[in-house]
């Protein structure tokens, strides 16, 4: 039987926590629940962001990256963060997302706060494609509410405080180098939904001419039977 005092030091009950790529939660309980002969000790962590309940096992919060909420000065560092100077990253979209994606899954506050410089810098560039959009949707939607608990402000004003850093009034996208549009590959997805729409298009012209010939058949057909 586990001690519950002693398992559960890391995150008590009313805490707020962080839970990477869903937000940030408040653990509402500590509780035992027995599987055959094993007993296992659960967080029921609630996130308000999506009004979910999640039960993590005590012994997988760490693994799954479950934290507390940075200080203040971790908070106004991420902050200060989405105004520094830094190097473009690959242009082929699938790639960028992809390391995005991961960072995301690490769940460091500036990792959040790296994902949402690098998109809205991107997105000043070329328009993000769905998935980036909505990974990057995500990720402010996380560096909002952490940092807002963190610095004790409200969400709205967090924000601002986002947009003011990403673009200060007068500023333009702080990027060290020229991305080379030649090479950008965001429109591959396109490309490929488009060949297919073509594709589609071309099939439903075929079955069309394909069903005129046969009604000019039937016709002939008719006309012959007249003769008779």
């Amino acid at each position: 039987m586990y001690n519950i005092e002693n398992m559960a030091q890391k995150f008590k009950i009313n805490q707020k926590v962080v839970y990477p790529s869903q937000g940030v939660g408040i653990v509402k309980e500590v509780f035992e629940k027995t599987f055959k002969d094993n007993t296992v000790l659960y967080y029921k962590i609630y996130i308000e962001a999506s009004d979910m309940v999640v039960m993590v096992p005590v012994e997988n919060a760490e693994n799954l990256g479950i934290r507390q909420i940075v200080s203040a000065k971790e908070a106004q560092e991420a902050l200060n963060l989405l105004s520094d100077d830094f190097e473009p990253i690959t242009s082929d979209w699938k790639l960028r997302y992809q390391m995005n994606l991961d960072l995301l899954k690490k769940g460091t506050v500036k990792d959040i706060a790296t994902i949402v410089r690098c998109l809205y810098n991107r997105s000043k560039v070329k328009e993000l494609p769905i998935l980036e959009r909505k990974l990057y949707d995500s990720a402010k939607k996380l560096l909002e509410d952490e940092i807002a608990y963190a610095l004790g402000k409200s969400s709205k004003d967090i924000e601002a405080e986002i947009h003011t850093k990403l673009e200060p009034p007068g500023a333009t996208p702080k990027i060290k180098h020229s991305i080379i549009l030649e090479d950008d590959e965001d429109d591959d997805l396109m490309d490929d939904i488009s060949e297919g729409n073509n594709r589609r298009s071309s099939d439903d012209s075929d079955d069309e001419d394909d069903s005129a010939d046969d009604m000019g058949a039937d016709d002939d057909f008719d006309d012959e039977d007249d003769s008779f």
